[in-house]
């Protein structure tokens, strides 16, 4: 199910983008028999606050069965739908509504509405806006299940190298700690980024504890990574989103940190102290 900061970012959006002026939605459970309004922009009343709208039933519900948009011009007389909530929808003043779904792998997670209190059809253009507001959704959500995935096979690998370490297997972990730290620094959430740090902390102690306190800044370590793996100035730049220059700065800094003279040297010593794997 999307994270509440998602949904509650992605009604913003729906808000914005279709100019509406009442947005909201829910996460569906994980059952699929249901989902709860939890998140609000533009309403005036507490009327849908907590509102449970079962699979198949309203527009959410029907939204939710079905996993397609919908859109009614009068929600309390529109006969394709059923009217269990018709009261909390009226007490609010909605009229015409839209709802798309949140979906990942054929579930639906969430549905996401937009609506207007004047008895006005809401388009093709506003509704078209809605999905692609869901879409990046499903997209945030796809990268961070990905991220997640991966994550937990490297928690495992920084695990097993420590018993008995292979040529190959010490060369995807490099590699694995490499891009690890490159989508960490591309990775909004916060919670998120916490722990692929821990896990390229994991993985760079996998061949050597750490002997001393790390003196290497973030950036540092990143840029050691990627040299690590081959990466010269330029490519390591182009990953990390800085400057060949800056490169060359971040290099010189770990250098004079480690008391060495040269790139594979100071990987190298990175590694002994148990700060790269």
């Amino acid at each position: 199910m999307p994270e509440t900061a998602d949904l509650s970012t992605a009604v913003g959006r729906v808000r914005r983008v279709t100019g509406l002026p009442v947005a909201f939605g829910g996460a569906v459970a994980a059952d699929g028999r249901a989902l709860r309004l939890t998140d609000f922009a533009g309403t005036m009343t507490g009327a849908l606050h907590g509102l449970v709208v079962s699979a198949g039933h309203g527009l959410g519900g029907r939204v939710v069965s079905s996993a397609r948009p919908g859109r009614v011009d009068d929600y309390a007389t529109d006969p394709r739908i059923s009217h269990e909530y018709d009261k909390p929808v009226t007490v609010e003043g909605l009229r015409a509504i839209a709802a798309v779904p949140v979906a990942v792998g054929g579930s639906v997670l969430a549905v996401l509405y937009a609506g207007t209190r004047e008895p006005l059809s809401v388009g093709n253009r506003a509704l078209d806006a809605m999905s692609r507001v869901a879409a990046r959704v499903c997209t945030e959500l796809t990268v961070r299940r990905e991220v997640q995935r991966r994550i937990e096979e490297l928690e495992t690998t920084a695990v097993l190298t420590r018993a008995a370490p292979t040529a190959p297997e010490w060369e995807d972990v490099r590699q694995a700690h490499a891009d690890l730290r490159t989508i960490a620094q591309e990775v909004a959430d916060p919670a998120l980024r916490s722990r692929l740090q821990e896990v390229c902390a994991l993985l760079a102690q996998s061949g050597s504890p750490a002997r001393s306190p790390n003196p290497l800044s973030p950036r540092e370590l990143d840029v050691l990574a990627m040299v690590a793996v081959g990466c010269g100035n330029a490519e390591a730049a182009r990953r990390l989103g800085l400057l060949p220059e800056t490169v060359k700065s971040y290099l010189r800094n770990a250098m004079r940190k480690l008391g060495t003279h040269g790139r594979m040297e100071t990987v190298m010593t990175a590694r002994r102290l148990g700060h790269l794997p």
